[in-house]
């Protein structure tokens, strides 16, 4: 979850670093910093806090080098401070790491008893000794290296510089993404392509356990044998892209209102308008009568995304789901039927409690299938069978349009799985493709909620703590609402089904409990306005979520009700998120929090 990249270049190259860290610092930023090479010296400059200290730091005190690395940090070990900032070094090495080295105690005792002398708690910098003390040995970098990856146990991606070789770099991964840009003359490493987008447009993507020598003119990859490996050369024009705030006051309100648009775009990509189908880029493996149950597992947001699917496929298809995050699933050994389907959603491909989810489900026969963002990463690389949401570039934490846009492919993939088995006739597909088609044209009309939402958070803002309830596929839209609360308003909030409410959570409402409701009129509505009514007669102040007909019918007083589009009922999480999404960034705005760059928050969490 942190940010890489390395350049050979043919001038200088902090302010390239620099430029590409930017486009990285949506992985962390609670220090970051460079070292380059002029000639045999080997120089670093670091700085705690965000970027702009050590553009400050650069301008003060320049570096000429033509080769160089870069790292933007999330504390995983150590304070956020300068001294424990990335680069670390040794006497004839530098290194940047994102991942988390197991053994990091037994190897630093080792080197201490050796001599070593450390300046950080890190073990990034331990990583830099243990290089060097092969180096003193007179082991080539490429050996010392060689010597050093089979030592470390855990999850890293790994850039060095050596001193005296200012035509050469050495990369390596294992759990942690990264990836070689080519270039004319020049050579690139990243932790994300996007990094790379102003360089090169050329992407070799190391497969884990790789490792890479660079020179600005070769390339030499190692599997995790040792032995020379051949990787695909990619042309990713879409990397060329612009990160910018189009007029919109923070990039996460770009985000948010680019939703009518990408998810129209994901639409194209799994619907057959004219027949009136749901229809996948591609054939499928499988067929979903053959199974006995499917397996939904991810982290965040799209462990979310996936608890609504269930009740997608369970209603739609018929067919028995379990949901789990990633990060339980992984680690428990579960029982698994060989030949039964897992789905693994990702925004990133690349978060790594879910990849090892795909590694578990994989080494026990399901089927694959995973839902990602980025079609290179390496969730898609290692699924059966990858399913794209066109959410376009994802560059701030909390998932806004890529949550939707995963829904929308889930959605349309539970209809195939339906009609597969025989539950939806083709007047029902029929219907529900047209309930999907209308989807685009609601979120622009539930967007046009944000004035009352921008005024409703200034009340929110005052709150220390917010309950969010639903029903149905509304309650993992309130655990989503509430995360994304807690995520960049730093309001305490909590989710619950709502027929839960007096199973507990009921003693917390009082006077000055806000109080979420998300309950379009649906089958469950009735349900929903009795716990309503429960909160009520506390004196908890109720904002409802729901429709013309829905705020008609409630009958209870609430604080605020925000009526959204009248809709179809089986597809409502899609449309009815965005006042979720707009209520906490204005409360966030309010507050004064940092929107773009939430404290603690990294969007790609690349190790577990």
């Amino acid at each position: 979850m942190c940010g890489i990249v390395g350049i050979l270049g043919r001038g200088p190259v902090s302010e390239q670093l620099i430029a590409s860290l930017k486009r990285l610092e949506y992985r962390g930023y609670d220090s970051a910093g460079v070292a380059t090479l002029e000639g045999t010296h080997l120089d670093r400059r670091r700085s705690e806090g965000k970027l702009k200290g050590l553009e400050s730091g650069l301008r003060a005190e320049p570096l000429w080098g033509h080769t160089g690395i870069g790292y933007t940090r999330w504390t995983k070990n150590g304070k956020p401070t300068e001294n424990y900032a990335h680069p670390h070094a040794a006497d004839n090495v530098a290194v940047v790491h994102n991942g988390i080295i197991d053994n990091f105690c037994e190897l630093r005792g080792k080197s201490e008893e050796q001599g070593a002398q450390f300046a950080s708690e890190t073990d990034t910098e331990l990583i830099a000794h243990l290089v060097d003390s092969h180096l003193i040995k007179g082991y080539s970098p490429q050996d010392a290296v060689r010597a050093l990856l089979p030592k470390l146990r855990g999850a890293f991606a790994l850039v060095f510089l050596f001193k005296g070789y200012d035509d050469l770099m050495i990369g390596a991964r294992k759990g942690s993404p990264l990836a070689i840009g080519h270039g004319d003359g020049e050579m690139f490493l990243a932790s994300d392509a996007i990094a790379l987008a102003p360089l090169t447009e050329t992407i070799t993507y190391l497969d884990d356990g790789d490792w890479a020598v660079l020179t600005r003119k070769t390339l030499v990859i190692y599997d995790v044998q040792g032995t020379v490996a051949h990787r695909d050369v990619l042309k990713c024009g879409a990397l060329s892209f612009l990160v910018d705030k189009a007029n919109c006051l923070h990039s996460l309100a770009k985000e948010i209102h680019e939703q009518p648009e990408v998810v129209g775009h994901t639409l194209t990509h799994y619907v057959d308008k004219g027949a009136e189908r749901a229809a996948l880029p591609q054939k499928l493996p499988f067929d979903f009568k053959d199974f006995d149950r499917i397996l939904i597992t991810a982290c965040g947001s799209a462990s979310y995304a996936g608890y609504v699917a269930k009740y997608w496929f369970e209603l739609l298809a018929r067919i028995p789901v379990e949901i789990d995050v990633a990060s339980e699933f992984c680690y428990r050994e579960a029982p698994l039927r060989k030949g039964d389907l897992a789905i693994f959603i990702s925004q990133s491909g690349e978060t790594a409690d879910t990849l090892g989810a795909l590694r578990y489900a994989k080494s026990q026969g399901l089927h694959t299938l995973s839902v990602v963002n980025v079609p290179t990463s390496t969730i898609a690389r290692e699924s059966e069978t990858v399913l794209q949401t066109l959410a376009g570039p994802v560059i701030r934490g909390p998932s806004t349009k890529a949550f939707t846009c995963q829904l929308v492919v889930l959605a349309a993939l539970a209809v195939i799985a339906g009609r597969s088995r025989g539950e939806l006739s083709d007047a029902d597909e029929a219907r529900l493709v047209q309930e999907l088609i209308e989807i685009p044209r609601l979120i622009a009309a539930a967007l046009a909620t944000e004035p009352q939402i921008e005024n409703l958070a200034r009340k929110i803002a005052k709150s220390r703590d917010v309950l969010y309830l639903g029903r149905g596929t509304s309650f993992p839209l309130a655990l989503e609402g509430a995360l994304k609360l807690k995520e960049i308003a730093y309001i305490h909030a909590e989710g619950y089904a709502a027929g839960e409410l007096k199973h507990g959570p009921l003693a917390l409402v009082d006077e000055s409990m806000p109080v979420v409701v998300i309950a379009p009129h649906d089958q469950l509505f009735e349900k929903t306005v009795s716990n309503m009514q429960e909160v009520a007669a506390r004196g908890g102040n109720i904002i409802l979520m729901t429709d013309e007909r829905g705020a008609k019918e409630a009958a209870v007083d609430s604080l605020v009700t925000i009526v959204l589009p009248d809709m179809a009922k089986n597809f409502t999480p899609m449309v009815y998120d965005i006042p979720m999404q707009l209520l906490a960034y204005h409360t966030a705005v309010v507050m004064g929090t940092d929107v773009d760059q939430p404290r603690n928050l990294a969007k790609s969490v690349t190790m577990k």
